[in-house]
């Protein structure tokens, strides 16, 4: 759980910037054990919900341009 010692508050983890700042003091936050926070990977499902939309609307542009070809 992230920590603003400036701020003496709890924040979520959504609401800790990118770079780890807290969003109303702009200080480094710090995690409950100590140590700085860092910000998170992006779950793998995203990138097979990415990638199937990708390959989804590659296939329906060729079906597009099929149709005015043919």
């Amino acid at each position: 759980m992230p920590w603003c010692e400036p701020c003496a508050r709890y924040l979520s983890p959504n609401s800790v910037s990118v770079v780890g700042t807290c969003p109303k003091c702009g200080e480094r936050v710090t995690d409950a054990d100590g140590g700085l926070a860092t910000s998170q990977k992006v779950p793998w499902h995203f990138w097979v919900f990415a990638g199937a939309a990708v390959v989804y609307l590659g296939w329906r542009l060729l079906q597009g341009v099929w149709m005015l070809v043919t």
